[in-house]
C-alpha cells in the first residue's frame, strides 16, 4: 500500500511541472545547441556530436511516446533505409531531473547494451526542446532529419503513417 502511495505521488510530481507549448514546424530551421547523456553515460552535445552526416532524431516527451519511435526505428529497418538514428528522450522539469539516474537505470534494463550508444537523454535541456518543437500529443515522437550542418530538412509530429514514413525516405536519400 504504501509503495503505491509513493509511486503515485511521484507520478503526480514528475508531470506537475510540465508546461504545454504548441506544436509548430520547424522544418529549414537549426536544432538547438543542447547536453544530454547516452546510456552509456557519456555527457553529449546536440547537435555537435552529429555534424559532418546525415542523421534522424527520434524525440520522446514521455514514456508512451516509446510506442510511435519504435514504430519509426522498425519502419525504417524494414525498409532497409541506411542513415544514423538516435533516441532522444526529452523530459522537462526539476523532478525529473532529480530522478534522471533511476529513469536511465530504467531504459537501460529494457534496451539492449548494443543501442545504448544511440540513446541521449536530455533534462536540463528538456524544457528548451519541448518549447522548439511543441509538446501538444506528447505520445507522438517528434522525428526530424538533420542534415550535416544540423539544419531540420524533415519534421514530423503527427505520429508513425506510411506516408509519413515515405516522406522521410525521400528527404534521407535527398541529403
Amino acid at each position: 500500500m504504501m509503495s503505491r502511495i509513493v509511486s503515485v505521488l511521484l507520478v503526480v510530481m514528475l508531470t506537475a511541472c510540465s508546461t504545454t507549448y504548441p506544436n509548430k514546424n520547424v522544418t529549414e530551421q537549426t536544432f538547438p545547441s543542447v547536453t544530454g547523456e547516452n546510456l552509456l553515460k557519456e555527457t553529449i552535445q546536440l547537435p555537435q556530436a552529429i555534424k559532418q552526416k546525415a542523421t534522424v532524431l527520434l524525440l520522446g516527451y514521455q514514456q508512451d511516446s516509446q510506442f510511435d519511435i519504435d514504430r519509426w526505428l522498425i519502419g525504417l529497418d524494414m525498409t532497409n533505409t541506411t542513415i544514423d538514428v538516435i533516441e532522444v528522450p526529452t523530459i522537462q522539469g526539476m523532478f525529473p531531473r532529480m530522478f534522471s539516474t533511476q529513469i536511465n537505470n530504467g531504459m537501460r534494463k529494457g534496451i539492449p547494451k548494443i543501442m545504448w550508444a544511440g540513446v541521449i537523454t536530455v533534462y536540463r535541456d528538456g524544457d528548451k526542446l519541448q518549447q522548439f518543437t511543441g509538446n501538444t500529443n506528447p505520445n507522438n515522437a517528434r522525428v526530424m532529419l538533420l542534415d550535416k550542418t544540423g539544419v531540420i530538412r524533415y519534421f514530423y509530429d503527427q505520429g508513425f503513417s506510411v506516408d509519413a514514413l515515405n516522406a522521410l525516405r525521400k528527404s534521407v536519400k535527398s541529403h
